[in-house]
């Protein structure tokens, strides 16, 4: 029988051959299920590869296997190189799990890390894919000049915000359109005008608004003139930012939400404060559910009874010690690290440990630090140890503004998959209080500080909204500990905050110099962005990463074993960016050319 089966077979390929032999039309068939740029040179065909463009914009590439392509170093949230790269966060969980990020934390990044490779191969990614769009666009055969206009303008917000995110990370990088050979184009420099080019565009011809449901997170004008505002700051070009933040301002279509954490709530997403939101989607019928933020998916408690993984992304000391204050409610600014907010660093959960309830801090503190004896969301009082994959090597604390309520759990918690911690939580990229304390950065630099000290403050009376309740009445809490989130629970005071949470406004007086404004404003942009991804970028362009990662080095060496063990320094300006990746060097020898510095 399978020889009679071959047989069939054989005649059938023999006839084939025949059919073909006389023409030269067999060896250009296309394969099939592959895409030919003729059968998509239409609006269908044209909006579905504006759509995988807008894929790639997580970082996560289009492989849903363990991890994806490279869904952890091009993570959009850039907890990586924004967050870990800087004084504000650990990698956190093992020393020996995803150990290239170690080198990171440790500002020692060989060329061969597979980390810059994989940030590097994901955006390059993203950028062939919108110039697909513009190639296949220009043969396209129904587009109404209107509709290639859109079309444009949106692919040209993505490859501006493609190459922005590889030019924070690189030093030198080459700047890749739809005209060029992708493998013929060195990195002679930065390329800032190119991401201009490409965002004015979007600028000029990006809606105000979307009116579709399906056009939720597509950019808006107001989206490019929010990122471009920011590719200024990083120039230092204070007038042409202000200018675009004040528009963004002046159009009255955002305002601060009522409360901080509205930020950070699935249920909120997308909301009166957000300009430009990642999309996330969980249970959707991908693989693992590898929409709803996969390169995030490491970065949840993996402990106790919470169930989810890993225990990656966890806040530094550093960080914790930020949010205390005076008297007043104001920042310590320069002696925040004198000591150390209290922590149950080294202490097990069925050890007594007593929470700090005197010291003042800002409340922003518990709505982005998980810590012992702290209500986690609707988790229950975080337990600390047993909460925390490994306490010696990332400390005490847990992220908190990626986590889904215990009560969505199964709904926007994806049901599937290893990555039990991957939900629905959006990540907010641009949001009002961005454009807020932007332009406050914008007017200490030209010398308006009355109106900087108005906007701070502004931030700053909003978070003062918002207190967490829920007083910890034990100093024990091993698991099995009942937490209940009800008042007159046998564990927690709701009738009271959690901590003494105080938060002041500047004064109109002497004090407030533009040296002081500076400082303020600074530090207003950690403790409302803290854990967002940011830090590192903002103390580069700042100028302050000399000044501020030693003295957290030599802090956070007293703290825990990590930096000491991996004999962590600082050296500028090589440690302020990444290396141009080895595997690329060798892949187009002769055209790219090493960071100096390596």
């Amino acid at each position: 029988m399978k020889k009679q089966i071959f047989s069939i077979i054989l005649a059938i390929a023999v006839v084939l051959a025949m059919s073909y032999s006389c023409s030269e039309e067999f060896l250009e068939k296309t394969p099939t299920g592959s895409a030919n740029q003729s059968v998509l040179a239409n609006e269908k065909g044209v909006n579905a590869l504006l759509v995988g463009a807008y894929a790639a914009i997580d970082g996560a590439g289009d492989v849903s296997w363990w991890g994806g392509s490279w869904a952890w170093a091009a993570a959009v949230s850039n907890w990586v190189w924004g967050s870990v790269w800087s004084d504000e966060a650990y990698k956190g969980t093992e020393s020996g799990d995803q150990e290239p990020i170690n080198y990171i934390e440790a500002y020692d990044i060989p060329t061969a890390n597979s980390y810059p490779s994989d940030k590097w191969n994901a955006n390059y990614d993203g950028i062939s894919r919108a110039n697909d769009v513009l190639k296949t666009m220009a043969i396209a055969s129904d587009l109404t000049e209107e509709k290639k206009t859109l079309f444009k303008a949106q692919a040209l917000f993505l490859r501006s915000w493609f190459h922005f995110e590889l030019q924070r990370v690189f030093r030198n990088i080459p700047y890749i359109d739809e005209t060029v050979d992708p493998d013929q184009v060195p990195n002679t420099g930065q390329v800032w005008d190119r991401i201009e080019e490409d965002m004015q565009f979007a600028i000029d011809n990006l809606p105000e608004e979307h009116s579709g449901s399906y056009d939720v997170g597509r950019p808006t004008k107001y989206a490019a003139m929010a990122v471009m505002a920011r590719v200024h700051l990083f120039q230092q070009e204070w007038q042409a930012a202000a200018d675009l933040l004040d528009d963004i301002i002046a159009s009255d279509k955002y305002e601060l939400m009522p409360n901080y954490f509205d930020n950070f709530l699935i249920a909120k997403r997308n909301n009166a404060e957000s300009i430009f939101e990642i999309q996330y989607a969980v249970n959707d019928g991908t693989d693992d559910s590898f929409n709803g933020g996969y390169g995030d998916c490491l970065n949840y408690p993996q402990g106790g009874d919470i169930g989810t993984c890993c225990g990656f992304f966890q806040p530094s000391q550093w960080l914790v010690n930020h949010y205390k204050v005076d008297a007043n409610g104001l920042p310590l600014f320069d002696h925040f690290s004198d000591t150390d907010l209290a922590n149950d660093m080294g202490i097990a959960s069925n050890q007594v440990f007593v929470q700090d309830t005197v010291t003042p801090v800002d409340p922003r503190l518990d709505f982005t630090v998980g810590r012992r004896g702290v209500p986690y969301l609707d988790w229950g009082i975080h337990r600390g140890m047993d909460w925390i994959r490994l306490m010696a090597n990332g400390g005490p604390y847990l992220y908190k503004k990626n986590m889904f309520l215990k009560s969505e759990s199964g709904t926007y918690q994806t049901t599937k998959g290893w990555a039990t911690g991957v939900n629905a939580n959006n990540y907010r990229a641009y949001r009002y209080s961005h454009v807020l304390l932007w332009r406050a950065e914008c007017a200490v630099e030209l010398n308006d500080l009355d109106y900087a000290r108005e906007l701070v403050n502004q931030i700053r009376d909003r978070a003062d909204n918002q207190l967490l309740m829920g007083r910890c009445r034990t100093f024990v809490l091993p698991s099995g500990t009942q937490t209940p989130n009800v008042p007159g629970g046998s564990v927690v005071d709701f009738t009271k905050t959690a901590a003494n949470y105080s938060i002041g406004q500047y004064p109109d007086n002497a004090t407030w110099t533009q040296a002081y404004a500076r400082q303020a404003v600074h530090h207003e942009i950690m403790l409302e962005f803290a854990m967002e991804g940011h830090r590192f970028f903002d103390l580069r362009r700042w100028g302050e990463l000399d000044d501020v990662i030693p003295a957290f080095l030599e802090h956070d060496k007293g703290f825990r074993a990590f930096l000491g063990t991996m004999n962590a320094e600082w050296n500028a300006p090589k440690d302020e960016y990444a290396p141009i990746p080895l595997s690329q060097l060798d892949l187009q020898e002769g055209i790219l050319t090493q960071d100096p510095n390596y």
